[in-house]
């Protein structure tokens, strides 16, 4: 089977990985997968490589946006990607959220070609989403409308529906998407070829405090966000003044400038993977503040992943679903969503070492299992079996 994952996002950001590691995981099954993504700055060509022994094909594909806007509104590259598509030879989609340059193409595979559309819901884009968190007052205006239609109409024109969390399988119900098409299927946690070094080994090794409790933040965040992790942070140097901030990756917002005391932020800038890998390995705990908004109910933080994969404590807010999955799964702590209680919570942890390295114990033993990727994939490989079997039984139907 030969699958078509399309995805708005540039390589290596955002829902891409969620793409990837599911795709990985399927050719190694035996499938075939090429997944579609937004070239960084190519504005005319497609280019391609391939991993998995040539079944796994990533390709970048055109936009004529500038930087940041390359995000799945392009005309061009939607009207590029279908045509690219149209000369190929696929058994079915599966659209990763619903931007122009994702449906359109999805949508006229489904309908020329006749093969089953699967449609992956992440995020929540639209009114009362991650749209109501963009700053610029005008860009929210003129985008909430149009987040908020791509978002809702197409949801019902797939033949399955796979999401992230049960509150966007309730929105997708609410959409009217049949319960019995919708699956769950949640962030895994990537451990492939990640042996864990010693947390003071990493440390001497990157020029790290050797005693200092770090703690540790992954990639991009809501100024919102950023706000509460700079006062829980702030709360916590009260107590442990020796306390480090690392904010590690590419950070969209200056942490730096919102805490009392910006020596003790530790940015590396972009890394990459080894390199992330050591300084994880090097956290005291990883945490994902977040505030209690509609962009974050709706999300569900590959960073909490990342964490269990590194065998550190994970520490977030109770939103959303992740309240639930902290008890379900205790290798973290989710709290209320508080600068006191993030930082209460955090101090309890850097003062009980035997209590987070036994978190993070089982957080490694979890993404090694039940929440790898290979574990999560299951789910997919049944809903595209299934689809598969749907097909080749109408086709028999239709020949009698």
């Amino acid at each position: 089977m030969h699958i078509a994952m399309l995805v708005f996002n540039q390589p290596g950001k955002g829902t891409y990985w969620r793409a990837y590691y599911l795709a990985r995981e399927l050719c190694q099954r035996g499938m075939r997968v090429t997944i579609i993504s937004t070239a960084p700055t190519e504005r005319w060509r497609f280019r391609t490589r391939f991993e998995q022994g040539g079944r796994l094909a990533l390709v970048e594909a055109p936009d004529m946006l500038p930087g940041s806007m390359r995000s799945g509104w392009d005309v061009w590259a939607s009207i590029a990607r279908t045509v690219w598509m149209h000369m190929g030879q696929f058994d079915l989609i599966h659209a990763f959220e619903c931007r122009p340059s994702v449906i359109a193409p999805a949508l006229h595979h489904q309908f020329w070609r006749r093969i089953p559309l699967v449609i992956d819901w992440c995020d929540w884009f639209g009114r009362g989403g991650s749209v109501e968190e963009r700053p610029d007052g005008i860009q929210k205006t003129l985008l909430r409308p149009a987040e908020t239609f791509f978002e809702q109409r197409f949801r019902t024109w797939a033949d399955a529906t796979t999401v992230i969390s049960p509150f966007l399988g309730q929105k997708a119900q609410a959409l009217g998407v049949p319960t019995e098409q919708i699956a769950l299927v949640p962030n895994g946690c990537d451990t492939d070829g990640w042996d864990l070094a010693e947390p003071q080994a990493e440390r001497a090794a990157l020029g790290l405090p050797a005693e200092a409790p770090l703690v540790g933040y992954v990639g991009a965040i809501f100024r919102r966000d950023a706000d509460l992790m700079a006062q829980a942070f702030d709360a916590i140097r009260q107590r442990r003044p020796d306390a480090r901030l690392l904010v590690l990756g590419y950070c969209n917002v200056a942490i730096e400038q919102l805490v009392q005391h910006p020596e003790a932020v530790i940015r590396t800038g972009g890394l990459d993977e080894p390199t992330l890998r050591r300084y994880l390995r090097a956290c005291t705990l990883g945490w994902v503040p977040l505030c209690d908004s509609g962009a974050n109910r709706g999300r569900w933080p590959l960073k909490i992943s990342t964490y269990m994969a590194a065998g550190i404590p994970f520490l977030t807010t109770s939103i959303g679903d992740l309240g639930a999955f902290a008890q379900r799964y205790p290798a973290g702590l989710a709290v209320a969503p508080a600068p006191q209680a993030l930082a209460d919570a955090a101090l309890g942890l850097i003062d009980s070492p035997a209590q987070a390295a036994a978190m993070g114990q089982l957080g490694r033993s979890l993404a090694e299992g039940e929440l790898s990727w290979a574990s999560v994939a299951n789910t997919v490989y049944g809903v595209y079996n299934k689809l598969e079997s749907a097909k080749i039984q109408r086709t028999k139907q239709n020949k009698v």
